[in-house]
């Protein structure tokens, strides 16, 4: 799929499908003629989906499936589709510059979909289920279990500050840990008035709220880490690369031969500077700030691991320094090079790979 260079040489028709909650919009285009020849709304649902398949039989039976949210709104219809051995491309969101006049209407952004499939060089496959969707939901509850736990610590201490001095008394001199300890063991005494008994079950109920939401992520970590033990434990193997980072790379990559090259894959991270040339300036670049930034985080993770941790990479900047790089353009450099190796990595499945 990634190799593809016009769509028009493998399909008759091209069916943009425009997701939504409830519905999703189709229609077909000929990829002769880039004329709709057939639109249709289903609801989305198994019964919706197989309707969509209906309607493309009545057109085409060399078709090809541009879906925009493969894996948020469209991902029923995906699995559905790809259960029936269609060919479905991946779509992102249509820019605001592609809509003519303002127009936006969901049969409009279908047609889009078709069209925006017709005009790439290059096309995308849908990330895979399976242990990678696992690893993303997985990631999704740990992120969710964590921000939980650092909103109920952060409220924790400031109650404490604010709290009558009988009360302040007993965290006096303690750090935060120790604090959430205190506060989940704090009783109510009769003899409080209401707003040092108000305080009190406050402080309980938020410290045992940060504990239950650091237990909860702590499993989930320990199932993430099952996941890609399995999977890919030669991402562990390398250096700065743990669990968490590994599962967010493998979620990003998903499979061998969705992303085309090492290049793409640097541009996926946001980690590849993007040309920012005129007239005849030649050699200036902007930061990129696009991209999965899930991923660039994972990398620049891995980034500050090595630098603290690795001689070589510590050798590396000390180079750089000495040629005039700053701290952030050394940091950049790097990522670069780590998105570089990982693709490899991970493309070429050798678990024996040096780290």
């Amino acid at each position: 799929m990634t190799s593809v260079t016009d769509l028009r040489e493998m399909v008759d028709v091209v069916i943009g499908v425009d997701t939504h909650v409830h519905t999703h919009s189709a229609a077909a285009v000929d990829t002769g003629t880039g004329g709709v020849v057939g639109q249709i709304t289903v609801e989305a649902t198994a019964d919706g989906y197989a309707q969509l398949v209906e309607f493309a039989d009545q057109h085409a039976t060399l078709r090809a499936w541009a879906i925009e949210g493969t894996g948020g709104h469209g991902a029923g219809a995906t699995r559905y589709l790809q259960h029936h051995a269609e060919l479905v491309i991946e779509l992102d969101r249509p820019e605001r510059t592609k809509r003519r006049n303002g127009a936006k209407s969901d049969p409009l952004d279908a047609i889009r979909a078709a069209r925006e499939a017709l005009s790439r060089t290059r096309l995308g496959t849908p990330r895979s289920g399976g242990d990678r969707q696992a690893l993303s939901v997985l990631l999704a509850a740990r992120r969710s279990a964590i921000h939980a736990a650092t909103d109920a610590q952060r409220q924790v201490f400031s109650l404490v500050v604010a709290a009558p001095e009988q009360i302040r008394t007993r965290f006096r001199g303690q750090k935060l840990p120790a604090m959430l300890t205190t506060a989940s063991h704090l009783r109510v005494h009769p003899s409080w008035d209401a707003e040092t008994t108000t305080t009190v079950t406050v402080l309980r109920c938020l410290a045992r709220r940060a504990h239950a939401a650091a237990a909860e992520a702590a499993q989930h970590q320990k199932a993430i880490h099952a996941i890609v033990r399995s999977w890919r434990p030669d991402l562990l193997q390398r250096k700065g690369i743990g669990p968490i980072v590994a599962a967010t790379v493998l979620c990003a990559w998903s499979h061998p031969g969705r992303i085309h090259s090492e290049a793409a894959f640097a541009m996926l991270a946001g980690a590849a500077p993007i040309p920012a040339n005129s007239g005849q300036t030649t050699n200036r670049y902007r930061l990129n700030r696009h991209g999965d930034r899930q991923l660039n985080r994972a990398l620049h993770t891995i980034v500050l691991s090595r630098i603290r941790y690795d001689q070589a990479t510590r050798t590396y900047a000390a180079r750089r320094t000495r040629e005039g790089k700053t701290n952030r353009e050394i940091k950049r450099c790097l990522k670069r090079y780590i998105a570089r190796d990982l693709y490899r990595l991970l493309e070429s499945g050798n678990p024996t790979a040096t780290p």
